[in-house]
Formats: C-alpha cells, structure tokens, sequence
C-alpha cells in the first residue's frame, strides 16, 4: 500500500487530542491503549499496542506518512491502517473530523438539547437518580449559615470521589426558594475553545430536561455575538457542566439555566485576536446580563483542586507526606479564596504557578467576581487510588451575600 491510497488531508496526518482507556484484547486478552475522541463526536474506540503511542503523538501534520515509516522503521502498511482508523473514529483534523461535528450538533439541534453524557452517574432513570440524589443529601450535615446562600462550588468528579462534596455543597441549597436561573460554570476539559464556551441549548437529565434561559443568553449575545458559541460542541460531552444539570433539576425543577465553559484567566489565550471571549470580559457581560434579569440568580462554580501523581506528569506517586503538602496547599488556596478578595485569590495562584494543577480557578475566581459574594468552606476532600499514583481533591464551598 502506498502514501497515495490514502486521502488527501491523511498524507500529513495530525492527530487530534485524544483520551487513552485501557481496552483488553478481545481475543488475547492483552491490556491495548484505546484511543478515543473526548469530544462526543464518535463513540468509535481505536485499540492499539501501548509500545505504538510514540508513533501517534508524532501525527502532527508536518512529516509525510512515508517519512513517518523511515524515521521509525515502522511498516508503511501499518501506519496508513492506522491514520485512516484514527480518521474514521474522528481523531484526525480534516474533513472527516468536520462531518463528524457537524452530524453531532445535527443532533443535539433536533433534540433541543445537550445529551444527558455524564449525568446519568446519578441514575439511569428518575427513580433511580432521586434516590441516590436524596441519599447523599439526607447524610450531609445542615451546614447552619448565617447568611443568604446564593451559589456554591460543587466537584465535577465521578460519585464515587466526590459524592460527599457534591452532597454537603448542595446541602445548602436544600430547603431555598427556587431562583429563575442557575447559571452553571464549567471547565472546558476535552474541547478545543481558546475562550468561553457556550450554547443556546438546555440539558437533558435523568430527571427531564433542564431549559436555558433565553433572556440572559440573549443578552449576552447582543454583548459578544457568536464568539460565545463558536466551540458549542465542547459542550456536548462536558461532564463539568452535565453533573451539575441534575442538582439543579432535584432541588429547583422549574430552574433554568446560564452554562458556560470558563479558561483560567491566569493563561493567556493562544488566539487573542479578539474572536473568541476572555474569561474577563465574559464575566463583566455576566454580571449585567444577570443584574437586568428579573428574577433570581444562583450561580454553581464546577470546580475540583489538585490534580497530582504519575498520570498528571509527576515523576513518583503520592505517599502520606506529599499528600500532606497538597492538602496544605489546597487548604491554604481555599482560605485565600474564601477570606480575600476573588483578584487576590487569583494573584496568589498566579505568582504561585498552581503548582498542583488546581483545573478549575477560572470557574472559582468568575462566581465570586460576577455575583460580588463571599466564601465559606464546607467540607474537604481528598481522594487517592490505592496504588497511590494519584491524587484529586475537591471542595464543598457555599456562596454567600456579601
């Protein structure tokens, strides 16, 4: 098989980002690496030798397939196999990869809304994602606040990491008048937006579907225009914003909601020629758009804190003292955030490089900033594998009037 068998935008193959999932063998049962679009687009699974990995990070559009093959001696046969199933399953830029999105927000457009993605860890159906919703609130402790709570930041890891957070951060919401919208910041984790992302559309849950509210989304679009929803696809497989739509459904069902994938304004955007919005600037918007609302506004920030061990980048796991040290961090980080003002929360993560690869700052720093509101902390939580390679941890923090 020669370079030219394949198509045109295959000759200089580049890769897009991808998930690894381990994947056995169906015959052998050898551990393969999946590699996978985490953008929704394709639920196809590519499995692969692990040992093959280094030849696909070097699928970036400069070296011919042909050059790829005589660089690493690897069968040409096998590399043009490979581009073409990386292609099919949506992994390589060009024109498979745009049908692709293209057949996706299709979709969701004659749906009406996102997919229920990453919701449904709470339950499958309405029964089920009530009760186990209702069950991790009815063992949370009545935080007792003082003042008015009007948002909280709320883990978007799995359940079974950060249910207790996800329980004792909505336990503040249990029992409030319901408010006309929730506006819901999320980290933009698997998509391609260099700003912020957001979509005209509701979410679908287990417990129905949650409806966006058009009047603040039509206010920020006469702000900012389209360069809000460039990236709407980043939206559909985002868990950060998924596992948070169905809180808000249990406690407040007639809510709707705002959603938008946040950039730490601490890194400068790569494109920054003005044609897509800064987290900043879209926090400004925010606040006048919710400001001339009627109605009540709540505001969710999806945040979890450290990110630490081997999978993350470190060179060695996470014993009892570097777990010390993160919880030192995270906890001196979270007295900044609640105690100063939400600029100095984020000068303070700035001159400090967030050395524990904190995901969520911009979602943190943006619900203070846009609703002028305090900070107190809940709960807590750290959570390691028991091969400890790896450390997440995650806060319960509720919103206060000021």
């Amino acid at each position: 098989m020669s370079e030219t068998t394949i198509p045109d935008h295959l000759l200089r193959p580049h890769v897009r980002p991808f998930q690894t999932v381990p994947v056995p063998h169906k015959e052998s049962g050898q551990m393969l690496a999946g590699l996978r679009n985490p953008s929704g687009i394709s639920a196809a699974l590519v499995g692969i030798h692990p040992q093959m990995l280094p030849l696909v990070t070097m699928f970036q559009g400069e070296r011919t397939v042909e050059e790829i093959a005589a660089v690493t001696k690897a069968p040409l046969e096998v590399l043009t196999n490979l581009v073409s199933q990386l292609d099919e399953a949506g992994l390589m830029w060009g024109p498979t990869m745009e049908r692709l999105e293209r057949e996706t927000m299709a979709k969701v457009s004659a749906a009406g809304a996102m997919p229920v993605g990453a919701a449904a860890a709470f339950g499958a159906t309405q029964d089920e994602a009530r009760a186990t919703m209702q069950g991790l609130l009815s063992s949370a402790d009545d935080p007792e606040l003082g003042a008015s709570v009007i948002g909280l930041v709320a883990p978007h890891l799995d359940r079974t990491r950060g249910g207790d957070n996800y329980a004792a951060a909505y336990k503040a919401f249990e029992g409030l008048a319901a408010p006309d919208r929730v506006v819901i910041l999320g980290t933009n984790h698997f998509g391609l937006g260099d700003g912020v992302t957001m979509t005209r559309h509701g979410f679908d849950t287990p417990l129905g579907r949650v409806e966006p509210d058009q009047g603040v989304l039509a206010a920020l679009d006469a702000t900012f225009g389209d360069r809000l929803f460039k990236d709407e696809i980043d939206l559909v497989a985002e868990h950060s914003i998924q596992l948070h739509t169905v809180w808000v459904k249990h406690l407040f069902p007639s809510a709707r909601v705002v959603a938008a994938l946040l950039p730490d304004p601490n890194r400068a955007m790569i494109d920054d020629s003005g044609a897509r919005v800064a987290t900043r600037e879209f926090v400004e918007g925010l606040r006048a758009a919710i400001a001339s609302a009627a109605g009540t506004n709540y505001v969710v920030a999806s945040a979890d804190l450290s990110h630490v061990g081997v999978p993350f980048g470190d060179q060695a796991g996470v014993d009892e003292e570097r777990a010390g040290q993160v919880e030192a961090h995270d906890r001196a980080m979270l007295s900044t955030f609640c105690d100063q003002a939400p600029d100095e929360f984020l000068a303070e993560m700035a001159e400090n490089r967030n050395p524990t690869r904190w995901c969520s700052v911009g979602t943190m720093w943006a619900a203070r900033a846009a609703m002028g509101c305090r900070a107190e902390l809940l709960q807590y939580r750290a959570s390691i594998d028991e091969q400890r390679t790896t450390l997440v941890s995650s806060a319960a923090v509720a919103l206060l009037t000021s």
